[in-house]
């Protein structure tokens, strides 16, 4: 899987246009998942753009409850109206800077498998974490909490991204050995809660300062399955990163 997450990027026009960029850009690619996450203002008009294309749309949050006093909030079924097949949770930014929980987060991917959207469930430690030798404490608690009471069956359907988070939006890119390293921790976990026919059967991606300069280091790794990417999504360089993924995977 290829995601790419605009955060508070593009207005609606602005969306529309690039989407139709990539449209154009990335068809026939497909031998992977490629997934783009608008600004919930401009879902609309971007699925206008690739329904009848390869490019899948994502949502970069939402909450855990259908309807009621949520101020600003946006609910599954608006998701699914708009056809969004995936969601982003507990990213690093919805954890720091909105204080969510991994109770919270648990919420949410519970709810996303319930109504049939794709989570891509976002885990990663700070560089103070990583400094302290904490990398797979903090791992462990983000999965074991944010998965907690998810089914063998419906695990299989989540998506986990690991970012360290002292690697995004910093131009700082964790090593492939650190990022295999973290993804193999990952996997073996899940193999130890769930048995490991269903650890390989979950897609585990890699995010933060992604690039085309990186990209083909990570990927070959064996634990990592694609890439949640940022700032390379906002331009044509993940097309780029699409090609790598499409001339790997072969």
């Amino acid at each position: 899987m290829l995601a790419g997450n605009w955060k508070m990027n593009k207005t609606p026009s602005e969306a529309q246009l690039f989407a139709n960029t990539l449209v154009n850009a990335l068809a026939g690619f497909n031998s992977f998942d490629i997934y783009i996450a608008p600004v919930f203002v401009a879902l609309d008009r971007v699925r206008e753009v690739v329904s009848s294309s390869n490019i899948k749309l994502a949502a970069q949050n939402m909450y855990y409850e259908d309807s009621g006093a949520f101020t600003g909030e946006v609910a599954p079924k608006m998701l699914k109206e708009l056809k969004v097949e995936a969601v982003i949770l507990g990213h690093s930014e919805r954890r720091k800077i909105f204080g969510e929980s991994d109770e919270l987060i648990n919420k949410k991917v519970k709810k996303a498998l319930a109504e049939g959207l794709t989570p891509i469930f976002c885990i990663g430690e700070t560089l103070e974490e990583r400094q302290k030798g904490l990398t797979f404490c903090v791992l462990e608690k983000q999965i074991r909490e944010g998965l907690n009471g998810i089914n063998a069956e419906d695990v299989k359907k989540v998506v986990i991204a690991y970012e360290p988070v002292w690697a995004i939006g910093t131009g700082v890119v964790a090593t492939p050995q650190q990022a295999q390293e973290a993804h193999e921790f990952v996997r073996e976990l899940l193999s130890k809660m769930y048995g490991i026919d269903i650890a390989e059967a979950v897609t585990i991606l890699y995010g933060g300062s992604v690039t085309p300069e990186n990209f083909f280091g990570l990927f070959i790794k064996p634990d990592i399955d694609g890439a949640l990417v940022g700032g390379a999504s906002l331009k044509e360089s993940f097309v780029e990163l699409a090609k790598i993924m499409a001339k790997i995977i072969g």
